[in-house]
Parts: structure tokens; C-alpha cells; sequence
């Protein structure tokens, strides 16, 4: 389980394809301290496990599925990435709770910058449109935001400076995908919901 407050931007420096999966070296001084081979390391958003780790970098497998519901695989050598390590027992939970499972994918469709913080707009799929709404949590990349205005096929999300240094929403463009994962508390009352609704009826 992850929180969405991205410990530090990283960067790939290697990607190995493989016939159904892809293998990366990725740099991280911070969230390779005391590493080891099966550790959990979230690269932006995404649940990843360690293979190997020396010095500062570790390498991680990508399988074909996560390939295509990310937005991974159209990272290359020199891409910066969002990592994070897995919240341990007793943290605060600073941002919300985090799966690192990724829901789908969106794109960078607008950026407003002003004074002091920038408004991005972020186009959002159709099946993960009941799961957002204004003012409610959501994952971008690893990050733990809230949502600004949830429109029928996009959302906002306000980046204060410190968000816009740190992380990779502070250099991605309009066209640049990102990973979008929701609320998990909304999809289990849904479920919930639905699973009542069809034992009334029967």
C-alpha cells in the first residue's frame, strides 16, 4: 500500500525488451536504501517489484498486461518517473490510500499556470468517470491529488510549486499520458452497492 506522496523523481537508465515484458533499471538513492530483491517500489503509480538492486539503482520486470493498462511502456532511458516506497505500519497517511494498481490511462490536455500554483486538466477514460468527483481523491502518476472539477471526460487538478519541482507532473506536456489510478474505497462501495441492489430483487 502506497500513500501517493512521491518520495523522490527518479530516472530510468536502462529498458531491456523482452518477448512479452520489458525490464528496467531505474535510479533512486532514496527508495533504494536498504532495498532487496522482492521489495515493492511504485513507479509512477505503479506496483513494481524488485529483481535486483546495487548502489543506487534497481531493475524491476513489466508484464505485457501492465505494458498496456500504463503508461510505462513508453518510458526510454533518461525518462524521469514518480517512486515511492510502500507505506509501512504506523506512517501517516499523508496523502490517501494508494493500491499501485493502475486503473487506466489519461493525457495532459491542458496546463494554466498563475502566480502560485498551475491548473492541469487531464482528460479521464470513460469507465473511471462515476469514480471521480470535485473534490475527492485521485492517483496521477503516483501522486495523491484532489480533484478540482470532474467533467464527463476530464478532470483538474490544482499543483502547487512544491508538486510541480518534485514530480514528473512538473515537466510533462499536453499529449504526455499519465496513469490514473481512483479512489479504492469508491469501487468496493459500488460493488457493495450493486450486490445489495441484486439480492433485493431476487
Amino acid at each position: 500500500m502506497f500513500t501517493g506522496i512521491v518520495e523522490e523523481l527518479g530516472e530510468v537508465t536502462a529498458v531491456e525488451t523482452l518477448d512479452d515484458a520489458c525490464r528496467f533499471r531505474l535510479r533512486g538513492p532514496v527508495v533504494t536504501q536498504g532495498a532487496k530483491h522482492g521489495d515493492s517500489i511504485a513507479v509512477n503509480g505503479v506496483c513494481l517489484t524488485v529483481v535486483d538492486h546495487e548502489g543506487d539503482e534497481f531493475t524491476a520486470d513489466v508484464m505485457a498486461e501492465t505494458l498496456n493498462r500504463s503508461s510505462l511502456g513508453a518510458l526510454k532511458p533518461g525518462s524521469r518517473v514518480n517512486l515511492e516506497r510502500p507505506m509501512a505500519v504506523g506512517d501517516r497517511l499523508g496523502g490517501h490510500i494508494v493500491q499501485g494498481h493502475v486503473d487506466g490511462t489519461g493525457e495532459i490536455l491542458e496546463r494554466k499556470p498563475s502566480e502560485h500554483w498551475e491548473i492541469v486538466k487531464i482528460s479521464l477514460p470513460a469507465d473511471l468517470t462515476r469514480y471521480v468527483v470535485e473534490k475527492g481523491s485521485i492517483t496521477v502518476d503516483g501522486i495523491s491529488l484532489t480533484v478540482v472539477d470532474a467533467g464527463p471526460d476530464h478532470f483538474t487538478v490544482s499543483l502547487i510549486p512544491t508538486t510541480l519541482d518534485l514530480t514528473t507532473l512538473g515537466h510533462k506536456q499536453p499529449g504526455d499520458p499519465v496513469n490514473l489510478e481512483v479512489d479504492v474505497i469508491a469501487k468496493y462501495v459500488e460493488r457493495m452497492l450493486g450486490d445489495r441492489a441484486r439480492g433485493a430483487a431476487e
